[in-house]
């Protein structure tokens, strides 16, 4: 195996079925080349280095080459000051602390089985919004419904004003459009519009925070800008800006990839739609599936040595750039019988599909039930569904994969 396999990753001609690739990678379960990152592909070895504490997230401990195509993939950063997501502790655990206040146990231990009602409006709306559109003939599943719906979630979360809704939609889109690795364009020229998005979303962020420091609400801006009696105190302006910007760009994007690449896979497998169809529970076993099956964070492509670690006999040297790829982790059939199967019935599913570790996904309770949700209703109201391409035409991105669009057609639409 060479580099050339690693840029076949994240070539874009493979975006739709990257798998046979992620197969051959786990030959080599710890790949390394030349001066290029550390690469682990295999269950086992992915799941003890999201567990140890001397492999380091913060992209500051980073010594990147310039020849790192699973870098590079994972674009730019945002530009707004450091997130919990790529801190490592101590700093780390006190801003997800503060941040689970109001999102979780055990100070808000309701907070995301209370949001069922408003869920279900939401998606209630949305594919009444299909139904009532000029044709079923063709039905982008991604625009008219797997993207608004967990953007709307999000805002009313947060409590972004429904009047500013579309402007957060915008810069929402732009900023992720940036994830997107270009090889043709000059690294040192990303589109001024992903900037210009960030700056704007930073400024108007802070404004909210301001005003509910002010005025507080019962939203999350307003718990995460409130002064802190526990002791880890409270976020400063520029922290509680970045983890709003975090909560609305990373919790968005993963859950509209998780909903899409779910329709997809149902869609492919008649039978359990149907089951779905007639047995809305099967939503969590097939959620879970899902999350192993076509995870929506495919890779984690930067993370760093504090220290030498031996992974399978390899010795990962004292600040290396080292590459997850959870995807493969997740195919590994040393730890999944059968594992290129689609099998809501499987048992033992330790999925990597949501991480691991400390930086587990933070708002996994939220997607989980947002993904069960929206299969199953769809599932339920959409009569004889069926795909008009296959494959669909994928985002750029390898790092967050999933379908641009998802054409679909339908004879109806059940009542809600």
């Amino acid at each position: 195996m060479s580099r050339a396999m690693l840029r076949q990753i994240i070539d874009y001609a493979n975006r739709a079925d990257p798998y046979p690739l992620y197969e051959e990678l786990r030959r080599t379960p710890v790949f390394h080349d030349e001066d290029g990152p550390y690469v682990v592909s295999t269950y086992h070895e992915i799941q003890g280095l999201l567990h140890d504490p001397r492999i380091s997230s913060d992209p500051r401990n980073l010594t990147l080459s310039s020849s790192d195509p699973l870098a590079q993939a994972e674009g730019d950063d945002s530009g707004l000051p450091p997130v919990f997501l790529k801190l490592d502790p101590p700093d780390h655990d006190r801003l997800r602390r503060i941040t689970n206040r109001p999102f979780g146990p055990p100070h808000s231990p309701h907070r995301v089985h209370d949001m069922r009602g408003e869920l279900d409006g939401i998606v209630t709306g949305l594919i009444d919004g299909i139904a009532g559109a000029d044709s079923l003939e063709r039905i982008d599943l991604v625009d008219q419904f797997s993207y608004p719906f967990p953007v709307t979630v999000i805002c009313r979360l947060l409590g972004v004003p429904h009047e500013d809704e579309p402007r957060f939609h915008g810069w929402a889109d732009t900023i992720a459009a940036s994830l997107d690795p270009d090889p043709d364009a000059n690294p040192g020229e990303r589109p001024k519009a992903a900037t210009d998005a960030q700056m704007e979303l930073g400024m108007y962020l802070a404004g909210l925070i301001e005003e509910r420091r002010k005025n507080p609400g019962e939203d999350m801006l307003s718990q995460l800008a409130a002064a802190g009696e526990e002791p880890d105190g409270s976020m400063s302006t520029l922290e509680a800006v970045s983890t709003a910007a975090l909560l609305l760009i990373a919790g968005h994007e993963t859950t509209v990839n998780l909903i899409t690449n779910g329709m997809l896979t149902l869609l492919r497998h008649p039978d359990v739609l149907q089951r779905l169809r007639d047995d809305p529970q099967l939503s969590v076993p097939i959620v879970e599936e899902l999350l192993r099956y076509e995870p929506p964070v495919q890779l984690l492509p930067r993370r760093s040595t504090l220290a030498d670690i031996e992974v399978c006999g390899v010795n990962i040297p004292k600040g290396a750039t080292v590459s997850l790829i959870l995807a493969s982790g997740n195919r590994d059939p040393k730890r999944f019988e059968n594992p290129d199967r689609f099998d809501p019935d499987r048992g033992d599913i330790q999925h990597l599909g949501l991480g691991s570790g400390i930086h587990s996904c933070f708002g996994a309770p939220l997607a989980r039930q947002e993904a069960q949700l929206a299969l199953s209703e769809l599932a339920r109201r959409l009569e004889n569904p069926r795909l008009l391409e296959d494959p669909p035409p994928y985002r750029q991105n390898a790092v967050l994969r999933g379908p641009r669009h998802l054409p679909i057609a339908c004879d109806g639409i059940r009542a809600a």
